[in-house]
């Protein structure tokens, strides 16, 4: 039995509620493949498109109404770890049962600590909401403090930092459900970011990456395996050329090579392939597998997919 962080992409979620039930009906059968085999499983996952949905119903309302209170983004993150937890949670308990398989599972809102140091506050770059235009841009800048910056031309956008997952807040309580071999559900959408100060956390606008933040979580627990989902089914080398590899088994040191080489895009595959090796190469024996979702169990077993080692 291995203890496997699994990490789904954001292709494994909808973008509404109802597109998010079915499609989560579909992701949890190759989680349920790796319990029904006997693996201790936590569950991370993207939330992209929801809390930009829950983000943007916010702003329409409030600049619609005198009503509707602005929701800060933090909390727009804490609304879409349950809502996303709450589908994943039901569909995949509803799976295991049909398996004849007596488990639960949980969803926990989880705060990741970030450095308030992390040169990402000073160069926000990550968009999120909706497009505006130059002069609704000035206007939210200077009403709310956002920063805003021009995105591919189609319009302003306000932009986030996104720092680097120090520690899970909540890593005591994710152990104890582990250790009673429930399934847990966690670091939704990278984590909620947070900043210590003395005894209390205070929620920062920022997005961190969810790889990353599943990395940070497969290390602190200390797990044998982080398997990141997506909807390609390989590490590809030239990728979208007619030079295009696939790779199938790959060192760290190799990996690293290739990033220098730029194989890699940001915002796609390069977090995915510096989150698996950051969890690799802490501990000698740990794996990094990255893989399609309806490939998942063929790729602990190693069939498919691509496995990171050192």
């Amino acid at each position: 039995m291995k203890t496997i962080v699994v990490a789904l992409g954001g292709n494994a979620l909808g973008n509404n509620p109802q597109e998010q039930i079915e499609k989560v009906a579909h992701a949890v059968k190759p989680i349920a493949d790796l319990i029904e085999d006997g693996h201790q499983v936590i569950l991370a996952h993207g939330n992209g498109p929801q809390v930009g949905m829950i983000n943007l119903a916010f702003e329409v309302a409030t600049n619609h109404s005198d009503v509707t209170p602005a929701m800060p983004f933090p909390e727009c993150g804490a609304m879409s770890q349950g809502y996303i937890g709450y589908h994943l949670q039901n569909a995949l308990q509803e799976e295991l049962r049909n398996r004849g398989f007596d488990k639960h599972v949980a969803t926990i809102i989880t705060q990741v600590e970030v450095d308030p140091k992390d040169s990402a506050f000073q160069h926000p770059s990550k968009p999120i909401g909706s497009f505006y235009s130059k002069e609704e841009s000035e206007k939210l800048a200077s009403l709310r403090g956002y920063v805003m910056i021009e995105d591919a031309s189609r319009g302003y956008r306000r932009v986030v930092p996104s720092p680097i997952p120090v520690k899970i807040v909540e890593l005591e309580v994710i152990h104890s459900l582990i250790k009673e071999g429930h399934v847990v559900i966690t670091v939704g959408g990278g984590g909620i970011p947070v900043i210590k100060d003395n005894n209390k956390f205070i929620g920062v606008a920022a997005v961190i990456d969810k790889d990353f933040a599943s990395a940070t979580l497969a290390d602190q627990i200390n797990a044998d395996s982080l398997v990141i989902l997506t909807a390609i089914d390989q590490i590809k080398l030239n990728y979208k050329t007619p030079q295009e590899i696939s790779i199938r088994d790959i060192s760290v040191k190799e990996l690293k090579n290739h990033i220098k080489e730029n194989h890699f895009l940001k915002g796609s595959m390069l977090p995915k392939v510096q989150a698996a090796i950051s969890f690799v190469e802490k501990k000698p024996g740990r794996t990094a597998i990255i893989a399609s979702l309806d490939e998942a169990k063929a790729a602990i077993e190693g069939n498919a997919g691509t496995l990171i080692h050192l």
